[in-house]
Formats: C-alpha cells, structure tokens, sequence
C-alpha cells in the first residue's frame, strides 16, 4: 500500500508541476509540430531521464541541499537570467524564421532524445524545485523512501512529468489549431512575453528572499 502512496503522490506533483508554460514544454511542442508523436516521445524521455537522476538525488540529499544557501542562490540567480536569455532566444528564432533555419529547428537535425536530455540538463530551476517539494513530502510524511520505496515515488514522478508534459503539448497543438490569432503570435509575440514575465516574477521572489532586508 505504501509503495502504491508513493507512486500516486509522485505522480501528483510532478503531474501539476509540469504544466506551467517553460521552455521544455515550448520545445516539445515545436518537437510534436515539425516531427510528429513519436519522436515528442523520444524528446520527453530525453527530458525524464535527467529528471530521474535529479530527483533521487534530491531525495536523498534533500536536506544538505537546502542547507547549503549559497548554491540555492546561485540557481535561483541564474533561473532569472535564464528566463530572459528564452525570451529572447524564441523571439528572434520565430522573427527569422521565414528567412532562415531557426536555432530550434538546428536543434531538432538531432536525436529528440539527445535535445530532451540536453535542455533537461539546463533546467536548474528543477533543483530547489524538487529540494522543496521532496523535504516537504518527507517532513509531512506523505512518502516514505525506506529500502526500495524510495524508487516507486521517483517512477510516480516520471509517469507524471511525462503524461503532464505530452497533455500540455496535445493541449497547445489543439488551441493554436482552432485559433488563427494563437497560431500566428504563440511564438514571435506570446511565449516570449509569458518567458519575460515569468524572470520578473523569478527577480522578485529573489529579490524579496535574498536581498531585501
């Protein structure tokens, strides 16, 4: 039963985690647009595999993490900067692209698996995300990761990253689809806007945990 607990709770998180708009989400609906289902498949195993590796150890280390402040405020910074850096990056690419290859479609002359894996990797934000969320699991003991135990929550979170993930694309395909306005300025005029906004609100939740007094 308890096992059952820990893939359930790790399939909520990660499930509701996953769908607010980032730039993975942003990618694998490009992926899905260009290339089809079955490599968007290929692409969110690419995206889970780093994920796995993250948050077993953040499991495990979860309370040392969250200790050392230093390197939270570091990736916490950088996440800022980060969201500008997409803003930017998905303009300029959508603005080319009737001209020129764009930096996405460059990308995607590779294995999806290979971008999955690549971008997973440059997801700080994943780190404190997962830090938190895993002390207050265990603090509120809603898991238990004795002996194997711990494997069947990280399985939950996987299943839910990658069914939340592949639900958000169908979702973004199905809209842009129905709406013309949608399908013209999702990637030139709104991603980038919804990137801009998200690094303010990074700026200012680091601004009042860090530096205000």
């Amino acid at each position: 039963m308890q096992n059952l607990k820990n893939i359930f709770v790790g399939f909520l998180v990660s499930f509701i985690g996953s769908i607010p708009l980032g730039y993975l989400n942003v990618v694998g609906y490009e992926v899905f647009k260009q290339l089809g289902l079955n490599e968007t498949v290929f692409y969110l195993l690419g995206v889970i595999s780093i994920e796995c590796v993250v948050i077993y150890l953040t499991l495990i280390f979860a309370n040392q993490l969250m200790n050392n402040k230093k390197l939270i405020q570091f990736i916490e910074g950088f996440s800022v900067i980060f969201m500008f850096v997409l803003a930017y990056v998905f303009y300029s690419s959508a603005s080319k692209e009737t001209t020129e290859t764009s930096t996405l479609e460059k990308y995607i002359n590779y294995s999806p698996y290979v971008v999955g894996v690549i971008l997973s990797c440059l997801n700080f934000i994943q780190i404190p995300f997962w830090t938190g969320w895993n002390l207050y699991l265990l603090n509120g003991k809603y898991i238990e990761i004795s002996k194997s135990r711990k494997y069947f929550y990280v399985i939950g979170t996987l299943i839910g990253t990658f069914a939340g993930m592949l639900a958000l694309i169908l979702s973004l395909d199905y809209v842009t689809n129905q709406t013309d306005f949608l399908a013209k300025y999702l990637m030139k005029i709104i991603i980038p806007l919804v990137f801009v906004g998200l690094g303010l609100f990074q700026a200012f939740s680091f601004y009042k945990k860090h530096l205000k007094h």
